[in-house]
């Protein structure tokens, strides 16, 4: 099985330009292709991760990833499924967002001795003179068309602003700048940026047609440019995944501790364990196909197999092996609290000494909202201290944290350890 006949069969491709030419190029020889990423946040998130897994699994294949992060583009942001204009980022802002990527792309994809590339198209865009560039990218665009693409359409029920429409020329640039200069003739991306990444296939190939038309040079074969697409992670009901009580799931473990991380992915509904075991894990086809068919309890025993491999792949696998331990004594009532996500709580966080159960809920971000906690308790929901909470105006002092900390429980599966700092 070739690497894109797998990467269909795990169900990641979601659309190319032209799958026989892709096919073609890659049983060929060793291509360089490209992801890009815009540093807009000091972590990557599981939506990243679709694409990174892509990329590791065409290196293993024998192909050169280059990692595009952007320093010039994250100026802008992309306008792809927002509705209001992104917040503009400085440029001390983006340099440390990027260092952050490259730790954490790091754990998955080999950078040593030229195996893969990583590049900056602030070394492109930010020194641009205007009109040369319009003059020679700009010209190969129509507005009509660019209006037209997905990621421009929700922006202009709002008022999509000039500098935004200027992203798809950036971000062909892009691709026509490493075409040039490393010869990539492949773009891989989520399925939302569709629409950005046919614009750089396009660009190349009609600026290297005009060169051809008005000096009579011979079309280059790396010119043949192409791009594919990764299926956004949805589960079973369409419904996007990745989102927990705090907000995203971050692949940074001081943002979504690899705890929480396992317990998202232990927790995933029956009819995504499969799904997600194929896109997010490196396990064996055949493998996940013997899982597919248990029954019972057994699928308990597949969603940990599939939580403790994905953490594996982002933490490590010594620190997949404390998630596991610690969901497991959970489960079974040995309360571990080693590993257990955990709030600092502060004295600004007490009124005349105490902290009110809803505020510490809020705080702990076991509810979005007092409300939220309060029908939480009047069902049953939360315990603290090993004891039901029946009173939503419970209240705890300094001396309720006996050793330093205070253990909530919500639901069955959910464990907070509020510590007193």
């Amino acid at each position: 099985m070739t690497v894109f006949e797998e990467l269909k069969a795990r169900g990641i491709v979601a659309q190319c330009t032209n799958e026989e030419e892709i096919v073609k190029q890659l049983n060929e020889g060793p291509v360089h292709f490209y992801v890009g990423f815009d540093p807009t946040a000091d972590s990557l998130h599981i939506g990243h991760f679709i694409p990174i897994i892509m990329m590791a699994h065409l290196q293993r294949a024998g192909h050169v990833p280059i990692a595009l992060f952007g320093g010039g583009t994250g100026v802008v942001g992309d306008p792809s499924g927002k509705s209001d204009m992104r917040k503009m980022l400085t440029m001390e802002d983006i340099n440390h967002n990027v260092e952050c990527f490259k730790k954490q792309m790091s754990n998955l994809i080999d950078f040593s001795d030229g195996k893969a590339l990583i590049v900056n198209n602030a070394d492109w865009l930010l020194d641009l003179n205007y009109i040369q560039f319009i003059k020679k990218v700009g010209v190969h665009f129509t507005i009509s068309k660019m209006l037209a693409a997905e990621c421009y359409k929700q922006r202009m029920e709002r008022g999509l602003t000039f500098f935004e429409l200027n992203y798809m020329l950036m971000q062909s640039y892009d691709f026509y700048v490493l075409n040039q200069k490393y010869g990539c003739k492949l773009e891989l991306g989520g399925d939302d940026q569709w629409s950005n990444m046919i614009g750089g296939v396009e660009l190349i190939r009609r600026i290297a047609a005009k060169e051809h038309e008005e000096n009579g040079t011979p079309i280059p074969e790396n010119t043949k440019a192409n791009a594919f697409t990764c299926t956004l992670l949805t589960n079973s009901e369409g419904k996007k995944m990745g989102k927990t009580e705090k907000g995203a799931l971050w692949l940074d473990p001081n943002k979504t501790t690899p705890y929480e991380f396992y317990q998202y992915w232990r927790n995933v509904d029956d009819a995504d364990v499969i799904r997600c075991m194929k896109i997010l894990t490196f396990l064996p086809l055949e493998y996940i196909d013997e899982i597919a068919q248990w029954e019972g309890s057994e699928i308990n025993k597949a969603k940990e197999i599939l939580a403790f491999e994905v953490t594996k792949l982002i933490h490590g696998e010594e620190e997949a092996a404390k998630a596991q331990e610690t969901a497991r004594a959970l489960f079974s009532g040995a309360v571990s609290t080693e590993n257990m996500p955990s709030t600092e709580i502060s004295a600004d966080d007490f009124t005349d000494g105490a902290i009110g159960i809803m505020d510490l809920m809020v705080k702990c971000s076991l509810a979005a909202s007092k409300g939220e906690a309060r029908r939480l308790i009047q069902q049953g929901g939360v315990s603290a201290k090993d004891e039901k909470v029946t009173d939503v105006f419970k209240s705890y002092t300094t001396e309720d944290f006996t050793d330093g900390y205070i253990v909530i429980k919500k639901g069955k599966k959910v464990f907070h350890k509020a510590v007193l700092k």
